[in-house]
């Protein structure tokens, strides 16, 4: 197949689903919608951290698990398109069950964590479809540009829904505020399949099963050999430890101030102008494949957001403030891990690649439990300043990896 051919039906068919599928993580956003959800019905900063470490790292841990049955496959849409449909199912299920949700209950903080463990670990599935797609019907020097007016496009859609969130959770009370979100989540994922029916995907060379013990194998064998994706895995198991502390800002926020609907849509809003602005600033001024400056600018951002926490004063129009910069974080850490990601790797062991770095990507499980637990014995306050210092050590991939095809020198 010509790859070439149906480059633009294929980057249109990945910018359809990027549409979509940022209008439905709006409606769920792990940062403000999940954490207060869970809040409500009764759920601890141990729930959160652990919510946290499955939606976040358990999910990238999953993906070696998958990587077993998806590898094999010559052709990944299908495999695709049956993770993406459970998460569908997953979020019109969760919507269903908070239509029945009031008080406070320790069975119903469990089934509302169970159920986004399996839209989460659904995810984990496609992903490893998705990124092997990406890397195959897309070329590389247009890689860089699709993830950057990915999130362009992402950003401009949800800024809109973030007011249709805000209007939803001001307007309705709980919990059918927050059962409308999810069913209309699960309805947008689902027109959003629309762009992976689009792709058109060339037929891979066939590859074999392989056990357990072949993958712990496999997986020392790359670390073993590729210092840059070593330098990958130190990157997102320390600065891209933000995506599992995002969740706890809410958590934090609700001990120093009353937090209902409304305000958690203002939360929302704040962080989608974030990462608008963000895209915005990197279509206009990143037009190579140089990433360096952006993993410097990511862990700046990443090290200073839980300070800034600590600093604005107790007032909800300053503490919106932080949900600024969780919204250029989540940005950038989504363009460099996919981007990076995808550069160090090759068409073969892409998905190998993938599969490899959720297994590696220990921290993103083990900080947010830690900092669960930590924050019931130590506050907030000692976890933030903690996990700023341990994010800083980051820099060490940002001076180090080397890549031609990244052109980060």
């Amino acid at each position: 197949m010509d790859i070439a051919r149906y480059q633009k039906r294929n980057f249109t068919g990945f910018m359809v689903h990027a549409l979509f599928l940022a209008l439905t993580l709006n409606f769920i956003d792990v940062n403000t919608v999940v954490p207060n959800m869970l809040a409500e019905a009764g759920g601890t900063a141990f729930h959160m951290g652990l919510l946290s470490a499955i939606m976040v790292g358990g999910t990238k841990f999953m993906q070696l698990v998958f990587a077993g049955i998806i590898v094999p496959l010559q052709r990944k849409k299908g495999a695709l398109l049956v993770g993406i449909y459970v998460r569908v199912f997953a979020l019109l299920l969760m919507g269903i069950f908070l239509r029945t949700l009031s008080g406070e209950a320790a069975w119903k903080v469990w089934t509302i964590m169970t159920v986004m463990a399996l839209f989460s670990f659904s995810g984990a599935y496609a992903n490893i479809s998705y990124t092997d797609i990406m890397g195959k019907v897309i070329l590389p020097d247009r890689r860089k540009r699709l993830l950057v007016l990915k999130q362009l496009i992402s950003s401009v859609g949800v800024i809109l829904s973030a007011l249709l969130v805000k209007v939803i959770l001001s307007q309705l009370a709980y919990p059918y505020n927050y059962s409308l979100l999810f069913l209309l989540a699960g309805l947008l994922l689902l027109f959003g399949t629309i762009g992976f029916w689009m792709l058109k995907e060339p037929k891979g060379e066939a590859a074999t099963q392989t056990t357990l013990t072949e993958k712990v194998h496999q997986f020392w064998e790359v670390l073993s050999s590729d210092s840059n994706f070593r330098k990958y895995l130190f990157l997102i198991n320390t600065t891209g430890v933000i995506a599992a502390m995002l969740p706890f800002l809410i958590l934090f926020a609700r001990q120093r101030f009353s937090v209902d609907g409304s305000l958690t849509g203002t939360f929302l809003l704040v962080q989608m102008f974030g990462a608008l602005g963000t895209n915005i600033l990197l279509q206009l001024f990143s037009r190579d494949q140089r990433y360096r400056s952006l993993i410097y600018l990511f862990i700046i951002v990443s090290v200073i957001t839980p300070l800034c926490a600590l600093l604005v004063p107790a007032h909800p129009l300053w503490y919106a403030s932080i949900f600024l910069l969780s919204g250029i974080s989540h940005t950038l850490n989504q363009i460099l891990s996919s981007g990076i990601l995808l550069e160090i790797s090759t068409n073969e062991n892409r998905a190998i690649y993938t599969g490899l770095s959720g297994a590696g990507s220990i921290m993103q499980v083990l900080y947010p439990l830690l900092a669960g637990v930590l924050v019931g014995f130590i506050g907030f306050q000692a976890v933030f300043i903690l996990s700023s210092l341990y994010m800083l050590a980051g820099i060490y991939t940002a001076r180090t990896i080397t890549c031609t095809s990244l052109k980060l020198d």
